[in-house]
């Protein structure tokens, strides 16, 4: 079988992440007591598998791009039209229960959230769960990640070896995230403090998974015959490796778990690679999943349903529906508009689901 860049499975994962961002989301504002089959969940992460596929995808599509026009507009049509139609569903709603958007405070993060600088103001503090939509602040770090890729490209040129300049970029940034999780413990936590915070919306800590995937994607990795369709012998060695050495699973070494992850997504992505396209049919509801599913979180426990296992499955289809009519009304027009191919067969044009991260 020929072995293709473009034909994959991305889609599907992208889709499998969302949704398991989804889920810990739904468990944990909805008070839901954690059932024993969502455990394994816990293994794949959402938002580091989003990272390692947009640094996959993100430099090959810089890598093809005209210039850094052609390449900046490419991001934001990815970006900014979903975002945009669910902040304009978020005011509706969040009216609907009485929240006002008249007013100086209003105007100023309406006009940031626009520009992807995500922050709940206080006004909004009261909206369900305490935050508009937690999932968004992902939103920023791909962002600083897209701007950041170009300036490693032109130094790597300049040098003439640009591939020697990603492999040491990514163990710097390794060696930043090991240096994080050490002195920074509570990121991402409940007891994170204000600095640790601020870090987490940086992309210190969280660079070396989007450059893992940038070096793969250099080095071709999936063409390696130990790579392409061997997908579920990646997942079960991970799966093993997880269950017999539950240290991996501490703070500082899950990085070492999160680049064997790493691997798994590409793999995954390359075996029986018309899976995707099959069940999917082109829509890559993904990024729709994701940025929807804190709204819907935040009606739910607005209205007080909360504590019920049944709310979570209320949760993944009103995403999925609103993903897919983010997908077919908002996101594809805006890229068909540009001209460019809106199918997952095309992942150069499609690689940037933000989510996460989260």
């Amino acid at each position: 079988m020929e072995k293709s860049f473009r034909v994959n499975n991305f889609d599907l994962i992208r889709i499998f992440a969302a949704i398991q961002v989804l889920i810990f989301h739904a468990f944990d504002h909805l008070q839901i007591p954690r059932p024993d089959w969502a455990t394994p969940l816990l293994y794949f992460p959402g938002v580091p598998i989003f990272y390692t596929i947009s640094g996959y995808l993100i430099s090959a599509s810089f890598e093809r791009s005209s210039d850094l026009r052609h390449y900046f507009r490419n991001r934001f049509l990815r970006i900014f039209p979903g975002l945009w139609g669910c902040l304009i569903l978020t005011i509706g709603v969040a009216s609907f229960f009485g929240f006002s958007f008249f007013s100086k405070q209003a105007l100023i993060w309406l006009l940031s959230q626009m520009g992807g600088i995500i922050y709940t103001p206080e006004f909004l503090s009261g909206f369900g769960f305490g935050s508009y939509n937690g999932s968004l602040w992902t939103i920023c770090v791909e962002m600083q990640f897209y701007f950041v890729l170009p300036i490693v490209y032109f130094i790597g040129k300049k040098i003439k070896h640009l591939n020697y300049l990603i492999f040491g970029a990514f163990f710097v940034f390794l060696i930043f995230a090991f240096t994080a999780k050490i002195y920074f413990p509570g990121i991402g936590t409940d007891n994170e403090l204000r600095l640790e915070k601020l870090l987490r919306y940086s992309y210190f800590p969280h660079f070396y998974l989007f450059l893992a995937g940038v070096v793969m994607q250099r080095l071709q990795i999936y063409k390696s015959n130990w790579i392409y369709g061997k997908g579920l012998y990646w997942v079960v060695g991970f799966i093993l490796l997880k269950i017999l050495f539950p240290i991996l699973s501490t703070p500082v070494l899950s990085i070492f778990s999160l680049l064997y992850l790493s691997v798994c997504t590409i793999s995954v992505a390359y075996s029986n690679v018309g899976l995707s396209k099959k069940i999917l049919k082109g829509n890559d509801i993904s990024y729709g999943v994701y940025i929807y599913h804190g709204l819907i979180l935040n009606v739910l426990v607005s209205m007080g349903l909360i504590g019920n296992l049944n709310y979570l499955w209320v949760v993944i289809l009103g995403a999925c529906i609103l993903g897919y009519l983010s997908w077919v009304f908002v996101e594809k027009p805006f890229l068909l508009k540009k001209g460019l191919a809106a199918t997952s067969h095309v992942p150069t044009k499609l690689a940037d689901v933000t989510a996460s991260r989260a």
